[in-house]
């Protein structure tokens, strides 16, 4: 009797630590997708790279997490930047040292399938008529 009440204990502790890891790891993907709008990058994923219990925040027992960030400044590059959260709060962001992004000179498509000359309305070269 008294190992069942343990063990379903146990298992909603286990189930309330699980709730708040997703629970953070949405917020960290907003505030990236906010971040990424402020440093006009693109945002490619987020991805948790650590997670330890830790005493503070709201309950008294939480996680202290570090999320990876990965964006691209050019569709070409690749960069990583690190945000750190203690319980729902996001404590810091990491940012590498990455070239200011300039979008004019970003690769684009022309046509339906890659570029180029595969469409002939969007040729310029006058090649495809």
């Amino acid at each position: 009797m008294m190992t069942d009440l343990l063990i379903i204990l146990g298992l909603l502790v286990v189930a309330a630590f699980f709730w708040q890891l997703r629970q953070m790891a949405e917020q960290s993907r907003r505030f990236a997708e906010i971040e990424c709008q402020k440093q006009r990058v693109q945002l490619l994923s987020v991805a948790m790279e650590s997670a330890r219990p830790s005493l503070g925040g709201h309950t008294g027992l939480c996680w202290k997490a570090r999320f990876m960030l990965e964006f691209s400044t050019d569709g070409l590059n690749q960069y990583r930047a690190h945000i750190n959260m203690h319980g729902n709060r996001v404590t810091r962001i990491e940012w590498p040292i990455f070239p200011e992004p300039e979008w004019h000179q970003a690769p684009q498509t022309r046509g339906s399938i890659g570029g180029g000359c595969g469409s002939r309305g969007n040729c310029n070269s006058g090649r495809c008529r």
